[in-house]
């Protein structure tokens, strides 16, 4: 617990730091909503001194407050596809969730597209990865940002869910041994990093240190976390992804493994696109279910 009070201090040091720089950066709305789920530009702080992240959000009709959800997309080590990498948007899997009554935020992590500046969650290279580094560091950025949308007159303090996808996963299961009070569960799609190197399906680089790192984050964990992955993801199959659930429950960590359909010819995107998130409402509907005191409702329609 030491460990992880070390860990999560920092934390309420990222929340007071981006309060003291509010006035030289301009945090919140950029323009005016637009298209379906009142799709807004926002701006939201990140671990970087003066680096703000692009980030959109989407919301249901209405004032609220409504019950946050927390999108944090894929990545890679690729330098150059990093800062190729468009705004990240999720809009299928947002919608699914603006429909079940959540504010959605999809914030962009340092060191991608137009957000830029340092990329924080260097793994550091294949065989001598620091998976336990780039989750955590993964997991301050999603709570810069968390904590940012908590403090909005529309959003609920209670009920917040963070969602991570590959090694936005990664960084969701490192905030496992967060406050409950303030992160009510962990939805992670397919957790990992250093999968398919060189573009090679079926490849993780230093496959038992990911396994050990998970393992690190079940520790103290205080989070249920529901752990989903598509039957043909040739990142993090399976198979593999059994060890690693299974190295995080043997250290404490409290995770429901779930196998979902095969998707296309690579299940690893199943979260990103329009017929991949249609396999999913069930699943996600279990997810949800007791992550709140009060029932989950289906927003209404403007």
């Amino acid at each position: 617990m030491a460990l992880l009070r070390g860990f999560f201090a920092p934390l309420l040091v990222v929340v007071l730091w981006s309060q003291s720089v509010a006035a030289q950066v301009a945090f919140g709305a950029q323009g005016e909503e637009g298209g379906p789920d009142r799709e807004q530009a926002w701006l939201v702080p990140s671990p970087e001194p003066n680096l703000a992240s692009h980030a959109v959000l989407f919301r249901p009709a209405g004032e609220g407050p409504f019950r946050l959800a927390v999108i944090a997309h894929a990545s890679t080590q690729n330098t150059v596809l990093r800062v190729l990498t468009p705004q990240p948007q999720y809009k299928p899997l947002a919608a699914l969730l603006v429909a079940r009554g959540f504010a959605v935020l999809v914030p962009e992590r340092p060191g991608h597209g137009k957000t830029g500046g340092k990329y924080l969650e260097d793994q550091n290279g294949c065989d001598g990865a620091d998976y336990v580094h780039a989750g955590r560091a993964t997991a301050e950025e999603i709570m810069a940002a968390t904590a940012y949308l908590r403090q909005q007159p529309f959003i609920r303090r209670d009920g917040t869910v963070i969602i991570g996808h590959s090694a936005g996963g990664w960084g969701a299961l490192a905030l496992a041994g967060a406050d409950p009070a303030e992160i009510a569960a962990i939805i992670a799609f397919a957790p990992g990093r250093g999968g398919q190197p060189n573009g090679l399906p079926n490849q993780i680089c230093a496959p038992h240190s990911l396994i050990a790192a998970a393992g690190e984050f079940g520790r103290g964990a205080r989070i249920p976390v529901t752990w989903l992955v598509a039957a043909n993801d040739g990142y993090f199959p399976p198979d593999f992804s059994r060890k690693m659930v299974d190295a995080f429950r043997a250290a404490g960590g409290k995770a429901d493994f779930r196998v979902l359909p095969p998707y296309d010819g690579e299940g690893h995107w199943i979260a990103e696109t329009e017929n991949g998130v249609k396999l999913l409402p069930a699943e996600l509907d279990r997810a949800l279910k007791g992550s709140t005191q009060q029932p989950l409702a289906r927003a209404k329609k403007p």
